[in-house]
């Protein structure tokens, strides 16, 4: 496999918000302009897109769907590691929808040999792929939220699969429904993360494996805008246009920050992290 990172991204023709599973999401305030909404929609994936390229980065297409919107949001399509997919199960009955068709995207991915397995979870618990299941590099395990959308047999799922430490961290509030837009860790060991968003237990099991000078706390301005939601190459993040201190800090650190202007997906609730899935994670 290229050392080249690959990531997915899905065609953003089919983009909506016409309903509301996260307090993020907007049907009304789309609706007062939706073919603009749309246009601008495509220009900021186009723009994204653009900007993991400038990364170093390959991006792999996959088609949305009519009446499938968040297809548009790969990262919660499933968890991949060493070449192996695990697929999705969502919550949400609006989601469903994207499970059969993301089977099939996969299915091509192994065909093309970007992936060489793809299996299902058991019934009967929900975890909603890289979303609510993030790796960590450094530490060589998955991070795993649960809560609003993933469940605890969701994560054991995974960790069965993989073969993988899995560390499970509560998610409080409705508006950090997925661990990707309150947590990510970056390629020099550090966590950016959202405090309020996790419960104490979660904080205890965050600070315990994390050393506090590689912690990089958001503040609220910070998550609010979808900031932690970034999707970290090498030295290079991609992210939602940051606020000037969090972008201050990560430059502190070495990291060259690449904002985004991705309004038409924050309203919505997902931002750059969501809007991708990497390929070609492998355990070290």
């Amino acid at each position: 496999m290229s050392d080249t990172p690959t990531l997915l991204m899905t065609d953003p023709a089919h983009f909506d918000v016409t309903y509301a599973i996260n307090p993020w999401m907007a049907p009304g305030a789309w609706a007062r302009d939706a073919d603009a909404h749309r246009r601008e929609a495509r220009c900021a994936w186009q723009a994204l897109q653009c900007a993991i390229a400038a990364a170093g980065a390959s991006v792999v297409t996959a088609p949305g769907a009519p009446g499938l919107p968040d297809m548009v949001f790969p990262a919660n399509a499933a968890v991949v590691l060493d070449g192996r997919a695990l697929l999705a199960r969502f919550r949400h009955p609006e989601r469903r929808g994207e499970e059969p068709r993301f089977a099939e995207v996969f299915a091509r991915l192994c065909e093309r040999g970007l992936l060489d397995e793809v299996a299902t979870l058991p019934e009967g618990s929900y975890q909603e792929g890289a979303g609510d299941c993030v790796w960590d590099a450094t530490r060589g395990r998955f991070w795993a939220g649960v809560g609003p959308r993933s469940t605890p047999a969701g994560a054991a799922g995974v960790a069965d699969f993989f073969g993988a430490e899995v560390t499970r961290l509560d998610l409080v509030s409705d508006r950090y429904y997925h661990l990707d837009v309150c947590l990510c860790p970056l390629s020099g060991g550090e966590v950016l993360y959202y405090p309020r968003a996790f419960s104490t237990a979660a904080l205890a099991r965050l600070r315990d494996a994390v050393p506090a000078d590689q912690l990089i706390e958001a503040t609220a301005e910070d998550a609010a805008a979808f900031c932690v939601n970034a999707v970290n190459l090498g030295r290079t993040i991609v992210m939602a246009q940051p606020t000037d201190r969090l972008r201050g800090v990560l430059e502190e650190r070495g990291y060259r920050v690449t904002g985004v202007d991705l309004a038409p997906f924050l309203l919505s609730g997902g931002a750059a992290f969501c809007l991708t899935l990497r390929l070609d994670l492998r355990r070290a």
